[in-house]
């Protein structure tokens, strides 16, 4: 077997518990409130973010890694592993692929580092890099599991549903009016990755603890056939009964051999705000 090692920027949403169980590395992208900036999940949490935000009425900036930062962290890994596979949230969403990619060049490493679009966010991306790290367990070269995981991407089913359309307004992704009028008829829209951007899906409306029932619901016809292994509830602060009651749903659908709760880090809840879930899981083929 090879000495392969798997890596992701910050926006994979993975907990501290599953990037210690699969040998995972984490390298985090940046958030920026006003004139200081941070480290995803290092120097501030999704609690300070909001705070921040709703006190300046803003959505926070986000922005990748340094080039310094990333070649940093290249030297790192090279000295523990032979290969390096390096997993980026989608490039219509940022420069971190490029970033990283530049970083391998200038350090001659390009036959050595593989870097990933994964045409995806938060545990769209967590579901690549969890296999990844486990086909690179018995893998001979990054390539093979590179090559693997390329076939994975486009089944990857990543959504979630909004309780609040204030961070979307703050954000520029919905107007005012419609930010106003979503909340008065209590609306919260689902969001969906496709191929690599994000779309807006079904409108449910409603509190939220039905929302989020109905749109679990909605999703188990594409839950049939897919991977087993696992399927991720991920939130950015959501009412733990309603996370329990998600947990509920699934266990009663039978299906999933573990079901992964995992919170959403600085940069991904800086643009959808508190209370947004998620399942997401990879379909069959």
């Amino acid at each position: 077997m090879g000495n392969i090692g798997v890596a992701s920027d910050s926006t994979c949403d993975l907990s501290k518990e599953l990037t210690d169980r699969y040998g995972i590395s984490i390298l985090p992208l940046h958030v920026i409130l006003g004139e200081k900036e941070y480290r995803d999940c290092v120097d501030i949490q999704p609690k300070d973010i909001y705070a921040w935000s709703d006190q300046v009425k803003k959505t926070p900036k986000t922005a990748a890694f340094s080039p310094a930062e990333a070649e940093e962290f290249l030297k790192q890994q090279m000295e523990q592993y032979d290969e390096l596979i390096f997993f980026d949230i989608s490039d219509s969403m940022s420069s971190s692929r490029s970033v990283m990619q530049v970083a391998a060049k200038t350090l001659e490493l390009e036959d050595r580092v593989f870097v990933i679009d994964s045409m995806n966010l938060s545990t769209g991306i967590g579901l690549l890099v969890v296999q990844a790290a486990v086909l690179a367990k018995k893998a001979e070269h990054a390539k093979d599991v590179v090559d693997e995981i390329l076939k994975l991407r486009p089944r990857v089913r990543a959504s979630f549903v909004v309780d609040t359309l204030t961070y979307l307004y703050r954000g520029g992704r919905c107007s005012g009016t419609a930010a106003l009028v979503g909340s008065a008829i209590k609306l919260h829209p689902s969001i969906h990755v496709i191929d690599g951007s994000m779309q807006v899906g079904k409108k449910y409306r409603g509190n939220m603890d039905r929302v989020v029932k109905s749109y679990v619901e909605d999703q188990m016809e594409l839950m049939k056939g897919a991977v087993k292994d696992r399927i991720f509830i991920t939130h950015s602060g959501s009412d733990p009964a309603i996370v329990e009651a998600v947990k509920e749903q699934l266990r009663e659908f039978g299906y999933f051999e573990e079901i992964i709760e995992t919170h959403a880090g600085g940069v991904i809840s800086s643009h959808c705000g508190p209370g947004t879930l998620g399942v997401l899981f990879i379909a069959g083929e």
